[in-house]
């Protein structure tokens, strides 16, 4: 390569970065967001803007690896009983959603003159979803761990498993298909269950011992070289079986994510995803054929605007049918009413195996690119609607330059409960909560409550966590009480963590999240009311309160078994080792003994 050739290259190179430097900053501070920056950068440096570039499908294809990357990270928040957990998302409101958006998109393509397989084909692309564009929406909106972007999350992934039984339809609908291709369609089925069933194994047996060897070197670059090994590998592994690159970094996302190395591995690999992510959308909007969409505008734009619309409309109705509320139904419709990068594979085989023809493919591609483009707009437009209804912030202030010795989350009837003693002894304390009503009722009684949602980091910065010697977790919502006991355990490790707990099953999963201290809510009361029943049927009084000292006995003996029983499984679950106890760690004794403290003090206190 000659000295003219290198220099051309880093001039691409530097167009790429510099495009994306100036663009997305100011879209971000039209308040436009950075994939709509991304997506006009690339159309303005590609073939059909500046020309700077003439082939955008090459970018494209190194740039889908920030996808795999972002599914990496993605898979290392979802434990494999948090992924359990959303077995009836993943393919129950998958298979819906699916099954739904199939059937109205094929009839919209047949309404526009296309026949049924043709129609088929570009319907089932469209339902493919972008999981590049969904997801980034979400972690900018800090919705990705909430319960309803978890269950946006589970039906992209069952998205990306499709696309495997959709290519091999693609085979089957060819005109070119014979019947000796049946045998090569089961060796195919045959090879990607093999290199699904080895990843499993890798992750299982190898990987964690693999890092425990690498730190022990206490080579950081060594780390980073294992952390994109171990991405690249998994999708690498996954496309030569025929599957989603992106799905076997997911998969291998989960099998690290009960890893002791899951939080070094997301920071390793943060900064390439964000820049390959990046550069994604600079290659979709480089794509955008703004020739064929003029050739072509009344049926692109038709199109754009039926799918979208159909689609959105479809999503919408399956998440109410499925008792979704209102706002989230909305939402979720708008967010998922594009296309997605799997479409692309899936028109490229139909292309190939003559079930679509050249003019249709490039059409249908249009539509797709047009729609990641739209959805931004889409997805701003409705926030601003959202805004605009959204219960008023008068009165209300928002957490920012918070501090004192603890940080209270949550103060429904429990947390105020909890305030009381804390604020009886003098102690500075900081309230946060995202109910507007409340906030502004407890300011009457002469309570000062801040604006804020404990499951964000920078929300609990803001709060004072940082320097706060306990953060006691109040929320009545368990999904949310372990995200925010996730972060602060990571984040804040320095404060004493105190949570609520739900129910009993809810206790056990705290305490194997390494909290300080849990209590059940209602189980103290309950064992009082109980008493107090007993005294009521006539029971003598030292008789009552032996027997609730026996039932509070009882339950902590069986809690012990349940938390150990609790911790075997699931780290049988993650490395495969032998079952038998796994012995506390110390603070988890010392959550249990402080449950039974508890339990001791609350009997003598009845007694008293």
């Amino acid at each position: 390569m000659s000295v003219a050739e290198g220099t051309g290259e880093l001039v691409r190179v530097v167009a790429l970065l510099g495009s994306a430097v100036v663009m997305v900053p100011i879209f971000r501070r039209l308040g436009l967001g950075s994939i709509l920056g991304y997506l006009a950068a690339g159309l303005l440096i590609g073939p059909f803007g500046l020309g700077w570039f003439s082939d955008p499908t090459a970018i494209l294809h190194v740039a889908e690896l920030g996808v795999v990357m972002f599914l990496f990270v993605i898979g290392l928040e979802m434990q494999p009983s948090h992924l359990w957990n959303l077995r009836r998302e993943i393919f129950g409101l998958g298979t819906v959603q699916i099954g739904v958006c199939a059937l109205v998109l094929t009839g919209v393509l047949l309404a526009f003159g296309f026949a049924l397989p043709v129609a088929f084909i570009g319907a089932m692309g469209f339902v493919l979803t972008s999981t590049a564009t969904v997801v980034q929406l979400l972690g900018e909106r800090g919705d990705l761990a909430l319960p309803h972007g978890q269950r946006i999350i589970s039906v992209l992934l069952f998205e990306d498993l499709l696309i495997v039984p959709l290519l091999a339809l693609v085979a089957f609908m060819s005109p070119h298909a014979v019947e000796g291709d049946a045998v090569s369609r089961w060796q195919t089925v045959g090879v990607a269950l093999a290199s699904l069933g080895g990843l499993v194994a890798a992750g299982l047996w190898l990987l964690n011992p693999l890092f425990r060897i690498l730190a022990a070197s206490r080579a950081r670059e060594v780390m980073t070289a294992a952390a994109l090994l171990v991405v690249l590998g998994a999708a690498l592994l996954m496309q030569l079986g025929g599957l989603s690159m992106a799905m076997g970094a997911f998969l291998a996302g989960v099998l690290l994510s009960e890893s002791s190395f899951r939080h070094q591995l997301e920071a390793d690999i943060e900064p390439f995803r964000g820049i390959l992510l990046g550069l994604f959308f600079l290659a979709v909007g480089m794509s955008l054929d703004l020739g064929v969409v003029a050739r072509n505008l009344p049926l692109i734009l038709g199109g754009v605007v039926a799918m979208m619309i159909a689609k959105a409309v479809c999503i919408y109705a399956v998440a109410r049918l499925l008792r979704a509320s209102h706002a989230e139904a909305l939402d979720r419709g708008v967010v998922m009413a594009q296309g997605g990068e799997f479409a692309f594979v899936l028109y490229s085989a139909a292309a190939a195996a003559g079930v679509i023809d050249a003019p249709f493919n490039a059409s249908i591609t249009a539509i797709v690119v047009l729609s990641m483009v739209l959805t931004p707009v889409c997805v701003l437009v409705l926030q601003r609607l959202a805004r605009s209804s959204a219960p008023s912030m008068e009165d209300v202030d928002l957490a920012e330059g918070l501090s004192g010795n603890v940080l209270i989350i949550g103060f429904g009837r429990f947390g105020q409960v909890v305030s009381q003693a804390l604020l009886a002894r003098g102690y500075d304390v900081a309230i946060i909560d995202t109910d507007t009503d409340m906030i502004r009722s407890a300011a009457e009684f002469g309570f000062k409550i801040y604006y804020g949602d404990g499951r964000r980091a920078d929300v609990l910065r803001a709060s004072g966590a940082g320097e706060a010697r306990v953060i006691a977790v109040c929320v009545d919502d368990r999904t949310a009480a372990k995200a925010i006991v996730e972060l602060a355990r990571h984040e804040f490790a320095q404060a004493k963590l105190l949570v609520r707990a739900y129910d009993r099953r809810h206790a056990v999963e705290l305490v194997g999240q390494g909290v300080d201290y849990q209590v059940r809510e209602t189980f103290d009361a309950a064992i009082a009311f109980g008493e107090a029943a007993l005294r009521a049927l006539g029971v003598d009084a030292d008789a009552a309160r032996e027997t609730a000292e026996e039932v509070r006995r009882r339950d902590a003996e069986r809690f012990v078994v349940d938390v150990t029983e609790g911790l075997r499984v699931g780290r049988h679950l993650l490395i495969g080792n032998q079952p038998k106890p796994t012995p506390l760690t110390k603070p988890q004794r010392e959550s249990v003994a402080l449950s039974e403290e508890t339990a001791e003090v609350a009997a003598r206190e009845t007694a008293s």
